[in-house]
């Protein structure tokens, strides 16, 4: 069962449609209760680094889920700031974040873009895994994904980058560590290639 993680933020149902398609069994989680039963956890996002903390140490759920990530090792799946948040802290804001891997939150450097339209980075970008994953099986090379960001994460360990794109130089988008994985983009927004990415999430 896939719990989607519904703490104020995010476009909770549009993964609950992908997953409703695929025929995958699926729910939207508010509650620790709702959790019950759960073998794989889905944490979207969007918005700022603190108000997504804010919002999720308020919903009782942060316990219970570093319960089951941390200590029951259930895979989880972080979304743009849903990701953002698996780091410790954030150039964004002064909340420390989940440290579920070993990683910071910096801005995009702005000076290395030559056109107008500096931040966000919106729109779709290719990609280039790094090594293979299962998150990317049947995900060709340069398969495109759309993004709505102004920071990305930054690994300590570069064991934990599985997937890179350019926007004004080379970033992570695509984290792995044990059962803890995210990615920048939006797979919910960026039609087959997201669906297959939520789908290989799914049968993990």
């Amino acid at each position: 069962m896939i719990a989607i993680i519904d703490y104020g933020l995010g476009n909770i149902r549009a993964f609950a449609n992908v997953y409703k398609n695929l025929d995958m069994p699926h729910k939207i989680v508010s509650t620790s209760d709702d959790l019950k039963n759960s073998t794989k956890i889905v944490l979207p996002g969007v918005g700022a680094f603190d108000y997504a903390m804010e919002l999720l140490q308020g919903s009782g759920l942060r316990e219970p889920l570093d319960e089951l990530v941390l200590r029951g090792k259930m895979p989880v799946l972080g979304i743009c700031i849903g990701m953002q948040i698996l780091a410790h802290s954030s150039e964004e804001g002064r909340s420390p974040g989940l440290g579920w891997i070993d990683s910071t939150v910096v801005k995009i450097d702005t000076s290395r873009l030559n056109h107008k339209t500096h931040l966000p980075h919106m729109g779709w970008n290719s990609i280039s895994p790094a090594r293979n994953n299962p998150l990317f099986r049947e995900i060709d090379e340069g398969a495109r994904f759309y993004f709505l960001h102004s920071y990305y994460i930054k690994c300590r360990n570069e064991e934990n980058i599985v997937a890179t794109t350019d926007y004004g130089g080379v970033f992570p988008c695509a984290v792995n560590s044990g059962d803890i994985y995210g990615v920048q983009f939006h797979p919910e927004k960026s039609h087959q290639n997201g669906v297959r990415l939520l789908k290989n999430f799914g049968n993990l």
